[in-house]
């Protein structure tokens, strides 16, 4: 983005657990932010007035009317098409399926508005100011809610022949795996996600394992949680300590599989999921080794998301700016 200081942006970061809105200016300075819950079991229009008002309140911390921004950026889970502003499908968001999400954003929020995938915009964010600046061939991976994956070739998003490429997520590991909310079976997030861990713990409780998770999730099995597992692991559990283990396991292989199509010189890794850490990545990359060619790993450089949770605010911002500067110099 340009230095500009005077045009700000609005990027806002649409996801299955949550709903980041900001104002950012050209250098990626965040202004102000707002974060909600996404309403993702509700229909579409819960969904939709769930961001505008997001994006309201953020622009009123801001002190400054959506109208009056240089334009708008949202970043969504799932599979889009950026030129046509359209959100086919959301695994994670059932109510938004086929939605021009852009014009009806547009039309909400009274300023130009352009779509991109969250993590194709959360990749966005890394390379313009996080972790993957000077990168130019590099893969972007969020492990949460689900698993999404921004790839960026020669410096660009490569987003495929309708903009749906990208979505790591829905590889298959294991063809005889669980069933993912997209329809396939053994998807990448049925396995490594958030969602996996925590699905894993509670059919482990019900079962009769013994672990002490529950007293981490104030005794509520619905409230079983990544943060609870590791909470639990992090004073010796042994169920906590091998569900890690075993996500972490799932996420190598499916790195493994990165390493092999793409090459890349960077993978950035960034999510809530990541926050675990070591205990989390160590055996992530030991699989990834172990099952990728050795010289294409050894050439691979891990890195944690240098912008948090903010990557995809950012990058919704900094794909807003670019295509607006597109339109006007036209």
């Amino acid at each position: 983005m340009a230095d500009d200081t005077t045009t700000l942006i609005m990027g806002i970061d649409l996801g299955g657990s949550k709903i980041l809105a900001a104002v950012v200016d050209p250098r990626g300075e965040i202004l102000s932010i707002d974060e909600s819950v996404t309403p993702a079991a509700k229909e579409r229009d819960a969904i939709i007035q769930s961001v505008v008002d997001s994006a309201h309140r953020a622009s009123e911390q801001a002190g400054v009317a959506i109208s009056d921004l240089y334009a708008v950026g949202v970043g969504a889970a799932g599979i889009s098409n950026p030129e046509a502003g359209v959100l086919f499908s959301s695994p994670n968001l059932p109510g938004l399926r086929n939605v021009l999400l852009g014009d009806i954003m547009q039309e909400r929020l009274g300023n130009k508005t352009f779509l991109i995938n969250d993590a194709d915009a959360a990749a966005l964010g890394e390379f313009h100011f996080g972790a993957a600046r000077g990168a130019r061939n590099f893969i972007y991976i969020t492990l949460s809610t689900g698993i999404g994956g921004g790839i960026v070739i020669d410096g660009k998003i490569y987003s495929g022949a309708i903009g749906a490429a990208g979505e790591v997520g829905h590889m298959t590991i294991d063809d005889n795996g669980p069933i993912c909310n997209c329809g396939n079976r053994g998807c990448w997030e049925t396995l490594a996600s958030g969602t996996a861990l925590a699905k894993e713990a509670r059919k482990r409780i019900v079962g009769g394992a013994r672990t002490s998770v529950l007293e981490y999730a104030e005794g509520d099995i619905e409230k079983v949680t990544p943060e609870a597992i590791h909470g639990a692991a992090q004073q010796g559990d042994s169920l906590a300590k091998e569900l890690i283990a075993r996500t972490g396991y799932y996420v190598g292989v499916g790195l493994a599989n990165l390493i092999n199509i793409f090459n890349p010189e960077l993978i950035v890794i960034g999510g809530g999921l990541s926050n675990i850490g070591d205990m989390l990545l160590k055996p992530a990359f030991k699989v990834a080794g172990e099952r990728s060619f050795k010289e294409a790993f050894q050439a691979v450089r891990f890195a944690s998301a240098g912008l948090g949770p903010n990557s995809g605010v950012l990058g919704a911002a900094a794909f807003a700016f670019q295509e607006m500067r597109k339109l006007l110099s036209k």
